[in-house]
């Protein structure tokens, strides 16, 4: 089920607010492990004037300014192509970290900190959190490659260990996928292996129709190319080639399973299936063909 509007808007917020915290406590961290290990020399000063703070509140407001008409301008286009959307989603993606990065920046340069000097120290640092933060940089890595490859598009239905779903966002981390049902999934991008990608090729829906041990089946088969003709007719625009008739798949215990499959795009799959169903049931009911019930033989001694 779908999120309500103001529900997904409170969620957002707290997401912010939560990346903010997150990204203070790393502050404090490399301050503190700077501090320890001497990587710093000389704890940074602070200090500041009111000019400097008022330049800086500018240029971020400025800075924050051009972030969303950027925004604006790239949610404009709607485009069909599923490479083009992809490309625009990973394009605000990157523009968020990289406007992030930029306010800290400016931040410091308003406190006078030479950044200098703090990239220069934080190479050990970097190397020391690199250690634990792996999965992240296989991650990052991971979606790299997957773009260049194309291996899949934001709009493309795959299936990832037995979830089936519509990619909905390709994120420099992550992957979401939504199913018919409306479950979101979210998969990290270096666990995105053996991928099947259900959108390049139509797919088969299939219908597996019972009929009576006393139907005689040499007459229905000669009655159902009509049949499937009349149900392609009226299923065009979900139907893209006649439904086909593959024979006997099945003796059961009280039916004759007859198997039917027609192509449609992958989207349409279960819908597909549906419609094939019901006028499979309406066409051999009105051939005289009723769908037996299970039945049960008793044998007495």
């Amino acid at each position: 089920m779908m999120k309500p509007a103001r529900e997904k808007k409170n969620s957002n917020r707290a997401g912010a607010l939560i990346r903010a915290l997150v990204l203070a406590v790393i502050a404090v961290l490399v301050f503190f492990i700077g501090k320890r290990t001497g990587i710093f020399t000389e704890i940074p000063k602070f200090s500041f004037d009111w000019k400097s703070i008022l330049r800086g509140i500018l240029i971020l407001l400025a800075m924050f300014a051009a972030e969303g008409v950027i925004l604006f301008l790239l949610s404009l286009p709607k485009p069909k192509n599923n490479r083009a959307r992809t490309l625009i989603s990973l394009t605000k993606n990157v523009l968020r970290y990289a406007v992030i990065l930029a306010a800290i920046c400016i931040i410091l340069r308003i406190f006078t900190v030479d950044i200098g000097t703090i990239l220069a120290g934080l190479g050990i640092i970097a190397l020391i959190i690199g250690f634990g933060a792996e999965s992240l940089i296989a991650d990052i890595v991971t979606g790299m490659f997957i773009l260049i490859d194309n291996q899949y598009n934001i709009g493309d239905i795959i299936e990832v260990d037995g979830f089936r779903g519509t990619v909905t966002e390709i994120n420099v981390r992550s992957t979401v996928l939504t199913d018919v049902g409306g479950n979101v999934k979210i998969i990290n991008n270096s666990d995105m292996k053996n991928v099947l990608n259900r959108s390049n090729n139509s797919s088969k829906s299939v219908s597996d129709f019972p009929i009576p041990y006393e139907t005689d089946l040499e007459a229905l088969e000669k009655q159902i190319p009509g049949l499937i003709d009349e149900i392609f007719e009226n299923n065009q625009p979900l139907m893209m080639r006649k439904p086909e008739y593959l024979g006997v798949n099945k003796l059961d215990d009280s039916a004759v399973i007859l198997r039917f499959t027609v192509d449609v795009a992958e989207g349409d799959i279960f819908m597909g299936a549906r419609a094939l169903n019901r006028d499979l049931y309406i066409g051999m009911r009105k051939l005289g063909v009723e769908v037996p019930f299970p039945q049960l033989d008793l044998h007495q001694k």
